[in-house]
């Protein structure tokens, strides 16, 4: 009979358990909004090593560890309370899944003993994110903690990264139980054949015609410098998927733009006439494929190469002639021993498309109405910013400025919901300022993206955080009034914003702020808030006919009623 072992871990509280499972796991950061129903885990946190940040509000908190995730390929971590608190954080849980991101949702619940009575707050968590999760669960016996977060972070970084939720019982956390800590998570992978690598060489042989299409997640940086070097042997043209830019450098000679909201038409058109299509970690849904259009489904009249961490996306929009399940860190591992026999049939028509990009994306070339020229600010940005500086931006036209001009040049530097979120980007600013103190970090957002998680600018002061947001205030909801017009020329509603002074917003907030009207002032104040050591804010005062680099809301307007005449 064995006697009971002297090493067995002493007895602890379910709130202090999970606390030390983060340990285990890595985490070195939480993003939270405090709540009575999981204060056992705050107690947890308090003598942890592991860095809290204390947000405004549950979405911001959900948003910052997403873009934790997005930085570092590790779930981000949230923690929320329950009912409200949880309904707030389901906008990040949704970016996390439409963007393929690591991420753990912790959400403070009711006391077991009073489930199924509506009690206060009360939500079926596996109901309310059972769609929009990859996983949720709910820890009833506080032994199961190391178990089932274990499985968390597992299922949050294997396959197709996503969100997990997991909901804790009140007293479930407060429970005693001697358990041990689970062993740090592992990724799992799957190799690529030989055979594979084999088969994408002959298709690249046959080829007259191809490209690489780069999206999704699971890339690090030596991977994106590793298909960077396969791209220039093959003299391949390489694209990236919406909000996908810092996957490819944009002034490598094989770049030929990003496939997204305005993309440049003749490298829509040269996809469409493709014969090979090379894609990796990718998904091609609507935004990319413009409306599902560039291939036909099932099966593309182009031949593709899909490769895909999570065997349940292949095949099952498109039809490939060559599917590879594996992750794009592997994958471009593997590619190093693959080079063409000669020169590739497609070197001219590759540099004709790339030469199109360089002038597709300078914004030398861009005027618009008003005072502030956009294509300007975007000069002096790209001539005056660090090349690892982190650029985050919401949802709206502005963006596109962004997207579209800014040359993403090394992994990292992007934090963009391609699930077209708005709000997104200031609260993703603080997450990497807070996470990674050293980058520059700017933040794009409209007059209505800024104001749906503006609050959270309270966080980077409290945090010393100097962050750089540029507010380009039109005075509308500007895609939807662009949409309007097109639809319903002339037919203003529900559109328009009366906004507050946002310099002065920031200052009362502790921060820098200053407005700009012109160009001409633009670059100094960007000085300032630079040289300030203070998050900062500038508020842009942009023409509202300035609504995209191409066109302008009197164009649309005109287009719109002579074609309904």
């Amino acid at each position: 009979m064995k006697s009971s072992s002297a090493s067995a871990p002493a007895a602890r509280p379910g709130g202090h358990i999970l606390v030390d499972q983060l340990v285990a796991h890595g985490v070195d950061h939480v993003f939270c909004v405090p709540g009575e129903s999981y204060l056992a885990v705050l107690d947890g946190l308090h003598d942890a090593d592991i860095q809290v940040t204390v947000c405004r509000q549950e979405g911001g908190a959900a948003m910052m560890a997403d873009a934790h995730g997005k930085l570092t390929g590790r779930p981000g971590i949230c923690m929320v309370t329950r009912g409200p608190g949880a309904s707030n954080a389901m906008a990040g849980v949704h970016i996390a899944h439409q963007d393929s991101t690591p991420l753990i949702l912790f959400v403070g619940q009711i006391d077991r003993s009073m489930r199924e009575r509506d009690a206060f707050q009360e939500m079926d968590y596996r109901a309310v994110f059972g769609t929009q999760a990859k996983w949720v669960t709910e820890i009833d016996q506080v032994e199961r903690i190391p178990e089932l977060v274990s499985r968390a972070f597992s299922v949050a970084t294997s396959g197709r990264p996503g969100p997990v939720v997991i909901a804790l019982p009140e007293d479930m956390l407060t429970d005693q139980a001697s358990v041990a800590d689970a062993p740090h998570y592992e990724v799992v992978d799957t190799a690529v054949a030989a055979s594979q690598i084999e088969a994408l060489g002959q298709e690249l042989a046959r080829a007259k015609r191809p490209i690489a299409i780069l999206g999704g997640s699971r890339w690090d940086a030596q991977a994106v410098d590793q298909f960077a070097a396969f791209a220039a042997r093959w003299q391949l043209p390489v694209t990236v998927q919406f909000r996908r830019q810092m996957l490819f450098p944009a002034r490598h000679p094989n770049f030929v733009g990003d496939l997204g909201l305005g993309s440049n038409p003749e490298l829509i058109r040269y996809i469409k006439d493709s014969d090979l299509v090379l894609l990796v970690g990718g998904r091609m849904s609507e935004i990319p494929s413009q409306s599902y259009t560039l291939f036909d489904i099932p099966v593309p009249a182009q031949r593709l190469v899909h490769v895909h961490p999570d065997a349940s996306e292949l095949n099952r929009v498109y039809r490939a002639s060559l599917a590879i399940n594996t992750s794009p860190v592997s994958f471009a591992a593997a590619l190093q021993g693959l080079a063409p026999a000669g020169a590739p049939a497609w070197a001219v028509a590759a540099q004709a498309l790339h030469e199109s990009c360089v002038a597709w994306t300078d914004p030398s070339r861009v005027e618009n109405p008003g005072a502030l020229q956009m294509g300007r600010v975007m000069q002096y940005l790209n001539a005056h910013l660090p090349e690892d500086a982190i650029m985050t931006n919401g949802a709206g036209n502005y963006a596109t400025w962004l997207h579209r001009f800014h040359p993403f040049q090394r992994y990292g530097t992007q934090l963009a919901p391609t699930s077209g979120s708005m709000g997104y980007g200031l609260p993703a600013a603080v997450g990497a300022k807070r996470v990674q103190p050293e980058k520059t970090v700017v933040c794009f957002a409209g007059d209505g993206c800024f104001m749906m998680h503006g609050q959270e600018f309270a966080t980077a002061v409290q945090y010393g955080l100097p962050i750089i947001v540029l507010i380009f205030d039109n005075g509308m909801y500007g895609t939807i009034r662009m949409h309007q017009e097109r639809h319903y020329p002339g037919r203003l509603s529900a559109t328009t914003l009366e906004n507050p002074d946002f310099a002065a917003y920031a200052r009362a907030f502790g921060g820098h702020g200053e407005t700009v009207e012109s160009t001409e002032q633009f670059e100094p104040a960007f000085e300032r808030a630079l040289a300030s050591g203070k998050p900062a804010i500038l508020h842009c005062k942009l023409d509202p006919e300035a609504i995209t680099p191409t066109t302008t809301l009197q164009k649309i307007r005109q287009q719109a009623l002579a074609a309904a005449k």
